[in-house]
């Protein structure tokens, strides 16, 4: 019996009949051992792309141009708003998601924007501590619908963090340093993570409102990224497609169950997410742009 170390897994090979030459037998077993780690990596793969079965969703509320922005670009429409979120929804719907649907949050103009509020992994979810006054209490709604399918823990004062702060990529998550997460979010966040044979690491955000702003998970080992984050030192282990200047919004895209949400109108950065050969679904979020908010903001999937 021959036996071999292959990324950490003994492997054990047969004996061969004794008067086959010892390098055909090397040939051999150099070829099974490049097999096993074919599926080595396949099954790598697999456990990064996490499937999702569940989203949350809020309605957009009336106020809800109330709500925080530093965008310029016109003036939000109800309307328009709704129809747009109706869409959203109906596209998680049909790519098999169950929809978990609330009702607006008159309070909280912002609390359509559901993410910022909580981070869900297959194990656990961590209620945030959202870093705009504003926003602190719209957590407190999400934590009683995600104790239904998890545990949960709490990001505590003085540490704040907000949803939008977290891009998760199989086991480990990039914990963007914003205006709305701090450090001392993003430490208590890291440990309860580790408690969850989880791995972490932050990032500081600077230019953007959150990390996934301008960083997103596109799948096979990618993201998409603006020209800020594109040689960045703690992204060197992915491949990357950068966005032109002139369409950084369109960084925030939602790769979900193999699926790639787009907003609608960049056709530059289309084109350069055809190469990942995955059917990309286009939506009008005008007016969430208007109100600081993309794709991702809109859902927690887990």
């Amino acid at each position: 019996m021959l036996e071999f170390l292959s990324a950490g897994i003994k492997v054990s090979i047969a004996p061969l009949i004794t008067d086959i030459p010892i390098i055909a037998i090397s040939l051999l077993v150099l070829n099974r051992l490049a097999n096993f780690n074919a599926i080595l990596e396949e099954h790598e793969e697999l456990h990064m792309e996490i499937s999702f079965t569940f989203a949350i969703t809020r309605k957009p509320g009336k106020n809800f141009v109330q709500g925080l922005t530093t965008e310029n670009i016109g003036s939000p429409s109800y309307s328009l708003i709704l129809q747009q979120h109706i869409s959203y929804v109906e596209t998680l719907k049909s790519i098999g998601l169950k929809i978990i649907e609330l009702d607006s949050q008159s309070d909280y103009p912002d609390a359509h924007f559901v993410e910022d509020t909580a981070v869900v992994t297959p194990d656990i979810a961590i209620i945030a501590n959202p870093g705009a006054v504003s926003r602190q209490g719209e957590e407190e709604s999400i934590a009683e619908i995600l104790a239904q399918y998890r545990a949960i823990e709490h990001i505590q004062a003085p540490g704040t963090l907000d949803g939008g702060d977290v891009l998760m990529i199989g086991d480990h998550f990039f914990i963007g340093i914003s205006e709305r997460t701090n450090s001392e979010g993003a430490k208590q966040l890291g440990k309860i993570l580790e408690k969850y044979a989880k791995t972490w690491s932050t990032i500081q955000v600077g230019a953007g409102l959150h990390f996934k702003s301008s960083v997103n998970y596109v799948g096979k080992n990618c993201l998409l990224v603006t020209r800020d984050f594109a040689n960045h030192e703690v992204l060197t282990a992915y491949d990357k497609i950068i966005v032109n200047k002139e369409e950084e919004y369109a960084a925030n895209v939602l790769w979900i169950n193999d699926y790639l949400l787009a907003p609608k109108g960049f056709p530059d950065t289309k084109a350069k997410l055809k190469a990942l050969d995955l059917e990309i679904i286009e939506l009008d979020v005008s007016e969430m742009q208007k109100m600081d908010g993309g794709l991702t903001c809109l859902s927690i999937r887990f």
